[in-house]
């Protein structure tokens, strides 16, 4: 799409959707620069138009489409209506008395209009577990509890604790800006930029190919914040890479999967939950991105790590000499794209919000790609429109995810389920820490599967975190748990949507690709308890315990992957991997005295590795 939909020959609906789309993406920009409205008419016509933009590009099977029918155009047309209906009444909504006002019958007409087509956009959009998760959350309200149906509906429609609450007011206010940033600077040529410098970095050492997909995958996920996406645009060009140079089509899937899942955690940008948890915190993004700085470099050390393991255990060297680049090359052709990256991180070191940090990356990236000659071919009116119709196209599903997931707040919220869940929680642990976790890691997994990130984190904060909390919990280690764990369910079987993504182009069993993803991720399964038993991993406390902290986890998770791979100086036997295995977890319990009987037991298996195999590798003398 370009300035073609003022020329070229295309279906009607097709043209006003993508004028809409990029109107849409530039009506925010607009008001990320003048200030938002009032807080009501920015959800609702962030809501309006995405539901309405759903209708018209999508069709009743979920399938993108440039020719909507006619029932998709007066469903969409309706849908706008009803999101924008609370803007038109400002009034009447903002001076009636919630829950003790009759509601109007027009109200429950729009109301139940809204509910129903906006569970079928987000049908189309991201499947049907969100809408079946919300629908249940509604049959539950309605059928277990004593609310009335009028209050349910009250709550979800006409107050900003529903469809209209702080999910959809991050959606419409952090997350379309930064997805437009990272749709912009992917057009601009920062993608390619991520690729090169990865190759440059680790392409001539050893498993290179996968510690490539391991570097771009982390810079990209970081931008774009979704698993899937980040799968589908790096491991078209890391996975048949790997598998080139002799990786297994399970492991080389599963390098790729894991490695973009990563993405979400890793600062400076994360993924679109990483707002929400802000906004829900009450502090600023960066502090967020600090708490997650540490927990995010572990995971992928060992990911590395694992990577190195595995590539010395099969033999595999690094990149055909062809495709490797010099660094210096890349950063003087295109190491200027890192700018943007830069001035986000600069305008919230200095302190100002993340929405005015992203437009300033944003308005940054057109001039800085037009510095060179090597990108300024990337600045065209076309390459721009696309960006911003890319980006609002991407914006669709998460805005459609956020205010479906504001229907199952709404309900926890109303029927005081999120308390009787805590105290179910509560009672089945039997107010000891460690139950508690591993029932929250399991429930959060599975509220997780085939959902997206940002409902699977809004959902277990309604439910879980309370737990969480009231059992001792820092308030930000247990929403940094359960974020962690609505970001693993990509790659926990048997919902494994990141893993599902990365097979269609390793062609991989999915069997096989899974175990391999779950055991090279099993740092990100173990760092969430880490950071609630032990603080400092998330950059609390004084400056030498958190060095040493962090010091004595990166030896934890480096052991551990060298237990899992089976693989440290040479090919280990089962026993000696479970003993390392055992030693690496004393080392990553936050204990000093644990920590040195895991240092102890690590030392000597690797000693003892270490002479095993100089042993073997010794010739011997011939008899004379």
């Amino acid at each position: 799409m370009s300035l073609s939909i003022l020329t070229d020959k295309m279906p009607i609906f097709a043209r006003i959707s993508r004028l809409m789309l990029i109107g849409m993406a530039m009506w925010h920009l607009y008001v990320a620069f003048a200030g938002p409205p009032n807080p009501y008419i920015m959800r609702g016509v962030h809501v309006a138009l995405a539901l309405v933009l759903i209708y018209l590009t999508t069709d009743r099977r979920g399938v993108r489409t440039d020719t909507p029918g006619w029932l998709d155009v007066i469903l969409g047309v309706v849908a706008m209506g009803t999101a924008l209906y609370p803007s038109f009444n400002l009034n009447y909504i903002t001076q009636r008395f919630l829950y003790v006002d009759p509601l109007l019958p027009v109200d429950i007409v729009v109301g139940i209009t809204l509910v129903v087509l906006l569970l079928e956009a987000t049908r189309r959009m991201l499947g049907p577990m969100l809408p079946i998760t919300a629908i249940a959350f509604m049959a539950y309200g309605l059928l277990f509890t004593s609310t009335l149906p009028s209050v349910i509906l009250e709550q979800l429609f006409m107050t900003p604790e529903g469809i209209f609450g702080i999910p959809i007011a991050v959606s419409a206010t952090y997350m379309v800006l930064f997805i437009l940033f990272g749709s912009l600077v992917e057009k601009m040529g920062v993608g390619q930029l991520f690729m090169d410098f990865a190759v440059a970095l680790t392409g001539r050492q050893a498993g290179g190919p996968a510690k490539v997909a391991c570097v771009t995958s982390g810079l990209f996920g970081s931008v774009s914040g979704s698993a899937v996406a980040n799968v589908m645009t790096t491991g078209t060009f890391s996975i048949p890479l790997m598998k080139r140079m002799g990786f297994k089509p399970a492991f080389a899937g599963a390098v790729e999967a894991v490695a973009s899942t990563g993405g979400q955690i890793m600062p400076p940008v994360m993924g679109a939950a990483a707002f929400v948890m802000a906004e829900y915190l009450g502090v600023g993004y960066l502090t967020v991105a600090k708490y997650a700085l540490a927990p995010a470099v572990l995971f992928y050390v060992a990911l590395f790590a694992a990577v190195h393991f595995e590539a010395k255990r099969k033999g595999i060297g690094s990149v055909p000499k062809e495709d490797q680049i010099p660094i210096k090359k890349v950063l003087s052709e295109r190491g200027h794209l890192f700018l943007p990256l830069i001035v986000i991180v600069g305008v919230l070191v200095m302190g100002y919000s993340a929405p005015y940090a992203a437009l300033c990356g944003i308005i940054s990236v057109v001039p800085v790609a037009a510095m060179r000659k090597s990108t300024r071919h990337y600045v065209t009116i076309e390459n721009i429109l696309d960006a911003l119709e890319n980006g609002a196209r991407n914006v669709l599903s998460i805005a459609a995810a956020c205010a479906c997931a504001g229907i199952v707040v709404g309900v926890i919220d109303i029927t005081g389920l999120g308390l009787t869940f805590s105290n179910f929680v509560i009672e089945a642990a039997q107010d000891r820490l460690v139950i508690a976790l591993l029932l929250s890691m399991v429930a959060g997994i599975i509220l997780g599967m085939g959902m997206p990130t940002t409902p699977a984190y809004i959902v277990q904060v309604a439910l879980l975190v309370p737990a969480l909390v009231k059992l001792g919990v820092q308030v930000e280690a247990a929403h940094l748990f359960v974020f962690y764990f609505a970001i693993l369910s990509a790659i926990t079987p048997p919902v494994a949507m990141a893993v599902y993504a990365a097979n269609t182009l390793s062609h991989a069993k999915i069997v096989e690709a899974s175990w391999a993803a779950v055991k090279l991720g099993a740092t990100g399964f173990i760092v969430p308890f880490m950071f609630v038993y032990e603080p400092a991993i998330l950059m609390q406390g004084d400056w030498v315990h958190i060095a040493i902290v962090i010091t004595q986890a990166t030896i934890g998770v480096i052991f551990l992957a060298a237990a899992l791979q089976r693989y440290f100086f040479g090919r280990m036997d089962l026993i000696t991997s479970a003993v390392l295995f055992a030693a690496s977890l004393c080392l990553i319990y936050p204990d000093y005295r644990i920590t040195l009987v895991g240092l102890a037991i690590a030392g000597s298996v690797l000693a003892l590795q270490k002479i095993r195999h100089r042993h073997a590798a010794t010739p011997t003398p011939a008899n004379n």
